[in-house]
């Protein structure tokens, strides 16, 4: 059987080498609603499989192609894949990543929701390839649908941004819908959103970097990030910014002028904003997985220095994640609170109780640490007082700043109950007088 890459040998074409618009020029309207000349309008060709007919259009990104400030050789992954790759999410850290990103009919799902346009890249002998399929009727679906399976069975991860909830579902059920068993349902998954989310949330606004989410490191884990979009993104990070990009709302509108006029010109900016989503999808896990072997000393701002401990902590790489955690705490105060806060929950579970009591008493120092820190601080720091340092005294000052804080009856309770209890310990190792 051949590979994957012997099955494209030969008709990948080099990045911009097909024209959208045949010979540079914009087709005529009766060339461009020609079903014959498809294929040639989009820069592609034409498959067929059980007498319907779909057009697949491949592209390959050399190693010198710039994407902004990264050239695809920079996202190229090492000789048996990133090790911590598998932190991103459910993968492996070998074989060949998968990206895939849909355009489809409509954002609502279901069964009358059709991915028009599959868009699959990897990274294959230095180069980033491409292979769109292109869905020219809703008749030769079946058979664009097996041709995707041959793609994704060659690949060992699938990668996506915003695929749990979309993408994959999505593609899923046409697959069923069709009687055909998915390629995707047992293949590794890794949705970028999540990681993102964790890296990069809010970089470069001020605004939401001073607002950040507070409540890290609950019982569960950290708290829920804010969303980002993978344009902005790409145009933060790699420093690529689109021109004359068609925007994702007109995208199915313009699907539906091709099925019912046949004027296929529209879909040319379509298939070439997939391809820079994939390009960019591509690029950035890159990063991210370089980022989790280098480790913190690779984050450029505090905000990667902080998700980097969070995907540590929830791969259970405790030491690695105190590190991040301290290293974002360093990096400007945007952060500071939050890194500290969880530097402290990881060091107590690690029973490093004197590094936990520095990181709370940094806590309390900063000018507008929140409440909810503070009130968490000060009672974490009247037990280390009273039952590790046995200083009953400074427990007891903890002990009584915790009681006149706003708190849940039950916070209010357990300081009450300290408080007491400090206090028959005094009253036997001090005389009366001092109370």
């Amino acid at each position: 059987m051949m590979s994957l890459t012997e099955r494209l040998r030969g008709v990948v074409r080099p990045a911009g080498s097909g024209p959208v618009r045949a010979g540079g020029r914009a087709l005529g309207d009766s060339e461009s609603t020609s079903p014959d000349r498809v294929a040639e309008l989009l820069g592609g060709e034409w498959r067929q499989a059980s007498s319907h007919r779909y057009v697949v259009v491949d592209r390959a990104y050399a190693p010198g192609h710039r994407h902004g400030s990264m050239s695809v050789a920079d996202g190229l992954p090492p000789q048996g894949g990133w090790p911590r790759l598998p932190l991103l999410g459910g993968s492996t850290s070998g074989g060949t990543l998968l990206f895939l990103d849909l355009e489809t009919t409509g954002l609502a799902g279901g069964a009358g929701t059709y991915a028009f346009l599959v868009g699959c890249g990897w990274f294959d002998g230095g180069r980033f390839l491409v292979r769109q399929f292109f869905l020219s009727s809703f008749a030769a679906e079946h058979a664009l649908l097996e041709a995707v399976r041959e793609v994704a069975e060659a690949a060992a991860t699938v990668v996506t941004y915003n695929g749990k909830s979309f993408d994959l579902p999505l593609i899923e059920t046409r697959y069923a819908l069709n009687r055909m068993e998915t390629p995707f349902s047992a293949m590794p998954h890794i949705d970028m959103l999540h990681p993102a989310r964790r890296l990069w949330r809010g970089q470069g606004d001020p605004r939401r970097d001073d607002t950040a989410r507070r409540a890290v490191l609950p019982a569960g884990g950290l708290a829920p990030a804010l969303g980002c979009r993978l344009s902005a993104l790409e145009q933060l990070l790699l420093g690529h910014e689109r021109e004359e990009d068609v925007p994702g709302f007109e995208i199915p509108a313009r699907y539906f002028r091709y099925v019912h006029s046949g004027d296929a010109a529209p879909i040319g900016d379509v298939l070439e904003h997939n391809r820079l989503d994939l390009l960019s999808l591509a690029l950035l896990t890159a990063r991210a997985a370089q980022l989790l072997d280098e480790g913190a000393t690779g984050a450029a701002t505090g905000r990667e220095a902080f998700g980097l401990g969070w995907l540590y902590a929830r791969a259970g790489m405790m030491q690695e994640a105190r590190v991040s955690f301290a290293r974002a705490a360093d990096m400007g105060p945007a952060l500071r609170a939050e890194s500290l806060r969880a530097y402290a929950v990881l060091s107590r579970r690690l029973r490093r109780h004197d590094d936990a009591a520095e990181a709370w008493r940094r806590l309390l120092e900063l000018p507008d640490c929140p409440a909810g820190f503070v009130r968490e601080a000060t009672e974490a720091l009247a037990v280390h007082h009273e039952h590790r340092l046995r200083s009953l005294l400074s427990a007891r000052s903890f002990a009584l700043k915790s009681l006149k804080m706003d708190a849940s009856a039950s916070r209010r309770h357990a300081a009450e109950h300290r408080l007491a209890r400090l206090e028959r310990k005094l009253g036997h190792a001090y005389p009366a007088a001092l109370f």
